[in-house]
């Protein structure tokens, strides 16, 4: 979504203060340490939190209603940290008045809600994107480098899994209205990093979603997404709160070779050279969230390519969404927006 440059400061503000990891409050700190930006404001429903982050950003006016915020503070672009179910309802409204928007992940629950947040930012001609940070995780980075630079070949198979055994977690990693579900917490960071390692489109998905032991919480034990995609490769992508025994956390096959994650700092790579096969262990990139914001920077202030397209972030809700779908209709289904 090409955007005209503006012209700095870029007057900020974040809306949600509190809630899950305090990332209100690294949002702020990115926002306000980021050159030619300036956090002007904080917003949140809870004026219990105001203290706080007065202390922590004494330059930053706090407001409790949005409405009033958008209406008052002085600002142009916002930062949506607060749960899943509210995103797309909030975002639409800064929107609407105006405001270049960045939305944690995932975008929202839904893909229609997806389509009205663009349709939104194309209406009134402003900046809408999703926080997937972990595109700049190292170990990410560094099996991307390895794939781009021809390593392993073509990729055709991905197996992608994050889980273990236990209770989901508390607030919004439990419940299903806010969460969404069980997919979209790290299994929405692996849709969007599968999405990013295949270059094709998406033939069909099919999902399986299993409720078995922890029914004290509405979310999902355990999710699983297998994406087919019309260039032949297939992903699969699990989330799991039922097993006991885990699995690498990557493990991609390619047709001259393949990579392996195990977690640590290094990842494996097996290939060949000159038809010989070799095995190597590649240490990772540095893992730094921090540099989300000046690429965001470099579109609004210098006119260069978003690095978070919205409509990327769409495809993401598109897989999980359609997962879903399967596991209740019980065959594959197609994704929307991938003819």
């Amino acid at each position: 979504m090409a955007q005209p440059k503006m012209r700095a400061p870029v007057r900020c503000a974040v809306i949600g203060y509190g809630g899950a990891f305090n990332m209100g409050h690294a949002h702020a700190n990115w926002l306000a340490e980021q050159r030619g930006f300036e956090l002007t404001t904080i917003m949140d429903i809870d004026k219990t939190r105001e203290p706080i982050a007065k202390e922590n950003f004494p330059q930053a006016e706090f407001y409790s209603s949005l409405t009033r915020m958008l209406d008052k503070a002085p600002v142009d672009l916002v930062s949506i940290v607060t749960p899943h179910n509210t995103h797309a309802a909030i975002a639409i409204k800064c929107l609407e008045a105006g405001k270049h928007v960045v939305v944690e992940k995932p975008m929202c629950i839904t893909v229609k809600e997806a389509t009205a947040m663009i349709e939104a930012a194309k209406k009134s001609k402003v900046l809408l994107t999703v926080f997937h940070n972990r595109r700049l995780d190292g170990d990410f980075l560094t099996t991307k480098s390895m794939i781009d630079k021809g390593m392993i070949g073509d990729i055709f198979h991905i197996e992608a899994y994050m889980g273990g055994f236990g209770r989901p977690g508390g607030w919004w990693r439990a419940d299903k209205k806010i969460s969404g579900g069980a997919l979209y917490d790290w299994g929405a960071h692996f849709v969007d990093w599968v999405l990013n390692l295949v270059d094709s489109k998406i033939e069909n998905v099919t999902g399986f979603f299993y409720k078995l032991r922890w029914h004290n919480v509405t979310n999902e034990d355990h999710t699983e997404a297998v994406v087919r995609f019309k260039n032949g490769a297939v992903a699969d992508i699990q989330q799991s709160g039922l097993s006991r025994i885990g699995k690498p956390r990557w493990r991609i096959l390619g047709t001259h070779g393949a990579i392996l994650n195990e977690g640590g700092d290094h990842i494996h790579v097996y290939s060949e050279v000159k038809g010989i096969p070799c095995e190597s262990q590649v240490r990772c990139q540095r893992t730094d969230w921090g540099q989300w914001y000046p690429k965001l920077a470099d579109t609004l202030l210098r006119g260069k390519p978003l690095f978070v397209t919205p409509e990327s972030a769409r495809r993401v809700i598109g897989v999980i969404e359609t997962a879903e779908k399967s596991s209740k209709s019980g065959k594959a289904e197609k994704a929307p927006y991938e003819e």
